[in-house]
Protein backbone atom coordinates (compact mmCIF):
# COMPACT_ATOMS: atom_id res chain seq x y z
CA UNK A 1 0.00 0.00 0.00
CA UNK A 2 1.36 3.41 -0.97
CA UNK A 3 0.94 6.61 1.00
CA UNK A 4 -1.81 7.66 -1.39
CA UNK A 5 -3.76 4.51 -0.48
CA UNK A 6 -3.78 5.28 3.26
CA UNK A 7 -7.15 6.52 4.44
CA UNK A 8 -7.16 9.83 6.29
CA UNK A 9 -8.87 10.05 9.70
CA UNK A 10 -11.70 11.95 8.03
CA UNK A 11 -12.16 9.24 5.40
CA UNK A 12 -12.17 6.53 8.08
CA UNK A 13 -14.82 8.46 10.04
CA UNK A 14 -16.92 8.78 6.88
CA UNK A 15 -16.76 5.03 6.26
CA UNK A 16 -17.61 4.29 9.90
CA UNK A 17 -20.64 6.59 9.67
CA UNK A 18 -21.98 4.78 6.60
CA UNK A 19 -21.37 1.44 8.29
CA UNK A 20 -23.28 2.43 11.43
CA UNK A 21 -26.20 3.69 9.38
CA UNK A 22 -26.29 0.57 7.20
CA UNK A 23 -26.47 -1.60 10.33
CA UNK A 24 -29.18 0.58 11.89
CA UNK A 25 -32.09 -1.71 11.12
CA UNK A 26 -30.17 -4.62 12.66
CA UNK A 27 -29.68 -2.65 15.87
CA UNK A 28 -33.42 -1.96 15.97
CA UNK A 29 -34.24 -5.65 15.60
CA UNK A 30 -31.74 -6.45 18.35
CA UNK A 31 -33.77 -4.16 20.63
CA UNK A 32 -36.95 -5.90 19.52
CA UNK A 33 -35.54 -9.33 20.38
CA UNK A 34 -34.38 -8.09 23.78
CA UNK A 35 -37.86 -6.79 24.58
CA UNK A 36 -39.64 -9.92 23.34
CA UNK A 37 -37.30 -12.18 25.32
CA UNK A 38 -37.46 -9.87 28.38
CA UNK A 39 -33.70 -10.13 28.89
CA UNK A 40 -33.48 -6.92 30.93
CA UNK A 41 -36.14 -8.15 33.36
CA UNK A 42 -34.38 -11.53 33.57
CA UNK A 43 -31.00 -9.98 34.37
CA UNK A 44 -32.52 -7.69 36.99
CA UNK A 45 -30.51 -5.34 39.21
CA UNK A 46 -27.39 -7.46 39.60
CA UNK A 47 -25.08 -9.54 37.46
CA UNK A 48 -26.17 -12.75 35.76
CA UNK A 49 -24.59 -15.44 33.64
CA UNK A 50 -25.82 -15.75 30.08
CA UNK A 51 -26.61 -19.43 30.65
CA UNK A 52 -29.02 -18.55 33.46
CA UNK A 53 -30.70 -15.83 31.38
CA UNK A 54 -31.05 -18.29 28.51
CA UNK A 55 -32.59 -20.94 30.74
CA UNK A 56 -35.15 -18.52 32.15
CA UNK A 57 -35.99 -17.24 28.66
CA UNK A 58 -36.35 -20.74 27.21
CA UNK A 59 -33.51 -20.00 24.80
CA UNK A 60 -30.27 -21.68 23.76
CA UNK A 61 -27.18 -20.60 25.72
CA UNK A 62 -24.80 -19.66 22.90
CA UNK A 63 -27.28 -17.59 20.84
CA UNK A 64 -28.41 -15.81 24.02
CA UNK A 65 -24.79 -15.04 24.88
CA UNK A 66 -24.35 -13.52 21.43
CA UNK A 67 -27.49 -11.41 21.83
CA UNK A 68 -26.33 -10.15 25.23
CA UNK A 69 -22.91 -9.24 23.84
CA UNK A 70 -24.56 -7.33 21.01
CA UNK A 71 -26.66 -5.45 23.57
CA UNK A 72 -23.46 -4.72 25.53
CA UNK A 73 -21.87 -3.42 22.33
CA UNK A 74 -24.86 -1.12 21.88
CA UNK A 75 -24.47 0.22 25.43
CA UNK A 76 -27.56 -1.41 26.95
CA UNK A 77 -25.72 -4.09 28.94
CA UNK A 78 -22.25 -4.38 30.45
CA UNK A 79 -20.15 -7.55 30.31
CA UNK A 80 -18.09 -7.73 33.51
CA UNK A 81 -16.43 -11.08 32.79
CA UNK A 82 -16.93 -13.62 30.01
CA UNK A 83 -20.68 -14.35 29.82
CA UNK A 84 -21.53 -12.28 32.93
CA UNK A 85 -23.78 -9.25 32.31
CA UNK A 86 -25.55 -6.40 34.06
CA UNK A 87 -27.95 -3.74 32.78
CA UNK A 88 -26.81 -0.16 32.08
CA UNK A 89 -28.96 2.88 32.93
CA UNK A 90 -30.09 3.07 29.29
CA UNK A 91 -30.85 -0.63 29.27
CA UNK A 92 -33.22 -0.29 32.24
CA UNK A 93 -35.63 1.52 29.89
CA UNK A 94 -36.27 -1.88 28.31
CA UNK A 95 -37.75 -3.14 31.59
CA UNK A 96 -41.52 -3.23 31.00
CA UNK A 97 -42.27 -2.95 34.74
CA UNK A 98 -40.69 0.51 35.08
CA UNK A 99 -42.81 3.66 34.94
CA UNK A 100 -40.34 5.18 32.45
CA UNK A 101 -40.17 2.06 30.28
CA UNK A 102 -39.88 2.43 26.50
CA UNK A 103 -40.71 -1.17 25.66
CA UNK A 104 -43.98 -0.38 23.87
CA UNK A 105 -42.22 2.31 21.86
CA UNK A 106 -39.60 -0.23 20.80
CA UNK A 107 -42.27 -2.80 19.95
CA UNK A 108 -44.23 -0.34 17.81
CA UNK A 109 -41.35 1.16 15.89
CA UNK A 110 -39.79 -2.23 15.19
CA UNK A 111 -43.15 -3.79 14.35
CA UNK A 112 -43.15 -5.37 10.85
CA UNK A 113 -46.33 -3.45 10.02
CA UNK A 114 -44.49 -0.20 10.70
CA UNK A 115 -41.32 -1.26 8.87
CA UNK A 116 -42.76 -2.71 5.67
CA UNK A 117 -43.69 0.66 4.19
CA UNK A 118 -40.09 1.82 4.70
CA UNK A 119 -39.02 -0.78 2.14
CA UNK A 120 -40.79 1.44 -0.41
CA UNK A 121 -39.34 4.79 0.71
CA UNK A 122 -37.85 5.36 -2.73
CA UNK A 123 -41.30 4.96 -4.29
CA UNK A 124 -42.78 7.51 -1.86
CA UNK A 125 -39.95 9.91 -2.67
CA UNK A 126 -40.58 9.51 -6.39
CA UNK A 127 -44.37 9.83 -6.25
CA UNK A 128 -45.22 11.50 -2.95
CA UNK A 129 -47.59 8.60 -2.30
CA UNK A 130 -48.14 6.88 1.04
CA UNK A 131 -46.36 3.54 0.83
CA UNK A 132 -48.34 2.05 3.72
CA UNK A 133 -51.64 2.46 1.85
CA UNK A 134 -50.20 0.70 -1.19
CA UNK A 135 -48.72 -2.20 0.79
CA UNK A 136 -51.71 -2.84 3.08
CA UNK A 137 -54.61 -1.62 0.96
CA UNK A 138 -55.81 0.77 3.67
CA UNK A 139 -54.47 3.70 5.67
CA UNK A 140 -52.42 3.30 8.85
CA UNK A 141 -55.09 4.33 11.35
CA UNK A 142 -57.80 2.21 9.70
CA UNK A 143 -55.40 -0.74 9.92
CA UNK A 144 -54.96 -0.08 13.65
CA UNK A 145 -58.74 0.03 14.11
CA UNK A 146 -58.99 -3.39 12.48
CA UNK A 147 -56.30 -4.89 14.75
CA UNK A 148 -57.10 -4.12 18.42
CA UNK A 149 -53.92 -5.74 19.82
CA UNK A 150 -51.71 -3.62 17.56
CA UNK A 151 -53.81 -0.55 18.37
CA UNK A 152 -53.19 -1.18 22.08
CA UNK A 153 -49.43 -1.37 21.47
CA UNK A 154 -49.60 1.87 19.47
CA UNK A 155 -51.52 3.63 22.25
CA UNK A 156 -49.00 2.42 24.84
CA UNK A 157 -46.12 3.55 22.63
CA UNK A 158 -47.62 7.03 22.28
CA UNK A 159 -48.09 7.18 26.05
CA UNK A 160 -44.44 6.26 26.63
CA UNK A 161 -43.31 8.74 23.97
CA UNK A 162 -45.14 11.61 25.65
CA UNK A 163 -43.76 10.99 29.16
CA UNK A 164 -40.80 13.35 28.80
CA UNK A 165 -42.97 16.13 27.39
CA UNK A 166 -45.57 15.57 30.12
CA UNK A 167 -42.90 16.22 32.75
CA UNK A 168 -41.98 19.59 31.20
CA UNK A 169 -45.05 21.04 29.48
CA UNK A 170 -47.17 21.90 32.57
CA UNK A 171 -44.45 24.31 33.74
CA UNK A 172 -43.48 25.71 30.35
CA UNK A 173 -46.80 27.40 29.60
CA UNK A 174 -49.26 29.39 31.71
CA UNK A 175 -52.15 26.93 31.76
CA UNK A 176 -53.51 28.58 34.90
CA UNK A 177 -54.98 31.49 32.93
CA UNK A 178 -57.42 29.13 31.21
CA UNK A 179 -60.46 27.34 32.60
CA UNK A 180 -60.78 24.23 30.41
CA UNK A 181 -58.25 22.48 28.16
CA UNK A 182 -59.31 20.10 25.39
CA UNK A 183 -56.50 17.76 24.31
CA UNK A 184 -57.28 17.11 20.64
CA UNK A 185 -56.07 13.61 19.74
CA UNK A 186 -55.11 13.20 23.40
CA UNK A 187 -54.81 9.42 23.41
CA UNK A 188 -54.73 7.80 26.83
CA UNK A 189 -54.71 11.17 28.61
CA UNK A 190 -51.13 11.03 29.92
CA UNK A 191 -50.25 14.55 28.75
CA UNK A 192 -53.44 16.26 29.89
CA UNK A 193 -53.31 14.46 33.23
CA UNK A 194 -49.89 16.00 33.87
CA UNK A 195 -51.25 19.46 33.05
CA UNK A 196 -54.26 19.04 35.35
CA UNK A 197 -52.10 17.70 38.18
CA UNK A 198 -49.98 20.85 38.03
CA UNK A 199 -52.95 23.24 37.68
CA UNK A 200 -55.75 22.27 40.11
CA UNK A 201 -58.06 25.08 38.95
CA UNK A 202 -58.21 23.80 35.36
CA UNK A 203 -60.58 21.16 34.00
CA UNK A 204 -60.02 19.08 30.90
CA UNK A 205 -61.42 17.09 28.00
CA UNK A 206 -59.58 14.29 26.19
CA UNK A 207 -60.85 14.08 22.62
CA UNK A 208 -59.91 11.23 20.31
CA UNK A 209 -61.29 8.31 18.34
CA UNK A 210 -62.88 5.37 20.12
CA UNK A 211 -59.71 3.35 19.51
CA UNK A 212 -57.47 6.16 20.76
CA UNK A 213 -59.49 6.46 23.97
CA UNK A 214 -59.36 2.76 24.86
CA UNK A 215 -57.12 3.31 27.91
CA UNK A 216 -58.02 6.92 28.76
CA UNK A 217 -60.53 6.41 31.57
CA UNK A 218 -58.10 4.06 33.29
CA UNK A 219 -55.38 6.74 33.15
CA UNK A 220 -57.66 9.42 34.57
CA UNK A 221 -58.99 7.17 37.33
CA UNK A 222 -55.47 6.13 38.30
CA UNK A 223 -54.45 9.79 38.56
CA UNK A 224 -57.60 10.74 40.52
CA UNK A 225 -58.79 13.04 37.72
CA UNK A 226 -61.98 11.34 36.55
CA UNK A 227 -64.15 14.13 38.00
CA UNK A 228 -62.06 16.96 36.53
CA UNK A 229 -61.59 15.54 33.07
CA UNK A 230 -64.16 14.16 30.65
CA UNK A 231 -63.60 11.80 27.72
CA UNK A 232 -65.21 12.52 24.35
CA UNK A 233 -65.01 10.34 21.25
CA UNK A 234 -65.20 11.89 17.82
CA UNK A 235 -63.48 12.75 14.57
CA UNK A 236 -61.42 15.94 14.53
CA UNK A 237 -61.85 16.15 10.75
CA UNK A 238 -65.55 16.81 11.39
CA UNK A 239 -65.48 18.89 14.58
CA UNK A 240 -63.93 19.40 18.02
CA UNK A 241 -65.93 19.86 21.25
CA UNK A 242 -67.06 23.34 22.23
CA UNK A 243 -66.57 24.84 25.65
CA UNK A 244 -62.80 25.12 26.15
CA UNK A 245 -60.63 28.22 26.05
CA UNK A 246 -57.46 26.26 25.26
CA UNK A 247 -57.08 23.53 22.63
CA UNK A 248 -53.93 21.43 23.00
CA UNK A 249 -52.67 19.50 19.97
CA UNK A 250 -49.56 17.36 20.46
CA UNK A 251 -48.00 15.19 17.75
CA UNK A 252 -51.19 15.24 15.69
CA UNK A 253 -50.67 17.71 12.85
CA UNK A 254 -47.48 15.96 11.70
CA UNK A 255 -49.58 12.87 10.93
CA UNK A 256 -51.40 14.69 8.16
CA UNK A 257 -50.83 16.54 4.89
CA UNK A 258 -51.33 20.30 4.94
CA UNK A 259 -54.99 20.40 3.87
CA UNK A 260 -56.03 17.93 6.57
CA UNK A 261 -53.94 19.71 9.21
CA UNK A 262 -55.69 22.96 8.25
CA UNK A 263 -59.05 21.22 8.70
CA UNK A 264 -58.16 20.23 12.27
CA UNK A 265 -56.99 23.75 13.11
CA UNK A 266 -60.07 25.28 11.46
CA UNK A 267 -62.36 23.24 13.67
CA UNK A 268 -60.44 24.51 16.70
CA UNK A 269 -60.75 28.08 15.44
CA UNK A 270 -64.51 27.70 14.95
CA UNK A 271 -65.09 26.96 18.65
CA UNK A 272 -62.38 29.21 20.08
CA UNK A 273 -63.79 31.89 22.42
CA UNK A 274 -62.39 35.43 22.58
CA UNK A 275 -58.95 35.27 24.17
CA UNK A 276 -58.76 31.51 23.61
CA UNK A 277 -55.64 29.79 22.37
CA UNK A 278 -54.53 26.80 20.32
CA UNK A 279 -51.31 25.26 21.65
CA UNK A 280 -49.50 22.99 19.19
CA UNK A 281 -46.68 20.80 20.54
CA UNK A 282 -44.47 19.43 17.76
CA UNK A 283 -40.89 19.58 16.50
CA UNK A 284 -40.14 22.75 14.54
CA UNK A 285 -37.58 22.17 11.82
CA UNK A 286 -34.97 24.86 11.13
CA UNK A 287 -35.04 26.42 7.68
CA UNK A 288 -31.65 24.79 7.03
CA UNK A 289 -30.58 21.46 8.54
CA UNK A 290 -28.49 22.30 11.58
CA UNK A 291 -26.28 19.20 11.66
CA UNK A 292 -22.74 19.51 10.31
CA UNK A 293 -21.64 17.80 7.12
CA UNK A 294 -18.00 17.78 8.21
CA UNK A 295 -16.81 14.40 9.47
CA UNK A 296 -14.86 16.05 12.29
CA UNK A 297 -18.02 17.72 13.69
CA UNK A 298 -20.55 14.94 13.46
CA UNK A 299 -20.64 14.07 17.14
CA UNK A 300 -23.00 16.28 19.11
CA UNK A 301 -26.55 16.63 20.37
CA UNK A 302 -27.72 18.80 17.48
CA UNK A 303 -26.69 16.25 14.89
CA UNK A 304 -28.34 13.43 16.84
CA UNK A 305 -31.59 15.35 17.46
CA UNK A 306 -31.87 16.48 13.86
CA UNK A 307 -31.24 12.98 12.60
CA UNK A 308 -34.14 11.54 14.59
CA UNK A 309 -36.48 14.37 13.64
CA UNK A 310 -35.78 14.01 9.94
CA UNK A 311 -36.24 10.24 10.18
CA UNK A 312 -39.58 10.99 11.81
CA UNK A 313 -40.37 13.20 8.83
CA UNK A 314 -39.70 10.29 6.47
CA UNK A 315 -41.78 7.99 8.69
CA UNK A 316 -44.68 10.39 8.27
CA UNK A 317 -44.13 10.28 4.50
CA UNK A 318 -44.20 6.51 4.09
CA UNK A 319 -46.71 5.51 6.77
CA UNK A 320 -49.33 8.25 7.11
CA UNK A 321 -48.66 10.96 4.51
CA UNK A 322 -47.84 13.69 7.03
CA UNK A 323 -44.69 15.71 7.63
CA UNK A 324 -42.60 17.63 10.13
CA UNK A 325 -42.66 21.40 9.55
CA UNK A 326 -40.71 24.65 9.90
CA UNK A 327 -41.95 27.72 11.78
CA UNK A 328 -43.01 29.31 8.48
CA UNK A 329 -44.98 26.23 7.52
CA UNK A 330 -46.79 26.22 10.87
CA UNK A 331 -47.54 29.92 10.42
CA UNK A 332 -49.00 29.17 6.98
CA UNK A 333 -51.21 26.39 8.41
CA UNK A 334 -52.47 28.72 11.14
CA UNK A 335 -53.16 31.52 8.65
CA UNK A 336 -55.16 29.21 6.41
CA UNK A 337 -57.20 28.13 9.43
CA UNK A 338 -57.99 31.71 10.46
CA UNK A 339 -55.46 31.71 13.28
CA UNK A 340 -52.46 33.92 13.96
CA UNK A 341 -49.19 32.40 15.18
CA UNK A 342 -48.29 34.25 18.37
CA UNK A 343 -44.99 32.69 19.40
CA UNK A 344 -42.83 29.57 19.16
CA UNK A 345 -40.99 28.42 22.29
CA UNK A 346 -38.55 25.49 22.19
CA UNK A 347 -38.99 22.93 24.98
CA UNK A 348 -35.30 22.62 25.80
CA UNK A 349 -35.84 19.82 28.33
CA UNK A 350 -38.07 17.89 25.93
CA UNK A 351 -36.20 18.41 22.65
CA UNK A 352 -36.97 18.45 19.79
CA UNK A 353 -40.45 19.71 20.72
CA UNK A 354 -41.57 23.33 20.69
CA UNK A 355 -44.70 25.13 21.87
CA UNK A 356 -46.50 26.86 19.01
CA UNK A 357 -49.09 29.24 20.42
CA UNK A 358 -51.84 30.55 18.13
CA UNK A 359 -55.00 32.59 18.57
CA UNK A 360 -57.61 34.49 16.67
CA UNK A 361 -56.16 37.47 14.76
CA UNK A 362 -56.55 40.74 16.64
CA UNK A 363 -58.73 43.36 14.90
CA UNK A 364 -56.76 46.22 13.41
CA UNK A 365 -57.42 49.68 14.95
Amino acid sequence: MTNTDVLTPGAIADRELIGRLAFGSMAAQTLRAAVRLKVVELIGDGRRQAADVAADAGAAHQPMSRLLRALAGLGLLREHAPDCFSVTSAGTLLDSSRADSLTSLVRMFTEPVMIRAWEHLDDSVRTGGIAFDTVFGTDFFSHLAQHPELSAVFNAAMSQAVTETAAVLPYAFDFGRFTTVTDVGGGDGTLLAAVLDAHPGVTGVVYDTVEGLAQTRRTLERRGLAKRCSVTAGNFFRSVPEGSDLYLIKSVLHDWADDRAVTILTHCREVLPPGGRVLIVEPVLPEVVASSTGSEDRVGSHAADNGVTYLSDLNMLVNVGGRERTRKEFADLCHRAGLSLICVTPLAEAAPYSLIEAGAPQPQP
